[in-house]
């Protein structure tokens, strides 16, 4: 999984996977989900981040311990 910031564009993506991308929605507006031929979600785009997430160019990442 890779997170990427673009500042030019303001633009936050997660790559979940190295898959083609074959479809995308719009699921809201500015909110882009993109699927590979099996329907599997490849990534997830918000456009204008910096009006809708926080701090786009800083990132938590944990892993939460199994049965918590």
């Amino acid at each position: 999984m890779r997170v990427l910031y673009d500042s030019e564009t303001d633009t936050l993506t997660v790559i979940f996977a190295d898959s083609p991308v074959v479809e995308s929605d719009e699921d809201k507006p500015g909110t882009i989900l993109d699927y590979d031929a099996s329907g599997n979600l490849v990534s997830l785009e918000i456009l204008d981040a910096s009006q809708r997430v926080g701090l786009p160019t800083q990132i938590e990442y944990r892993v939460v311990p199994a049965g918590t």
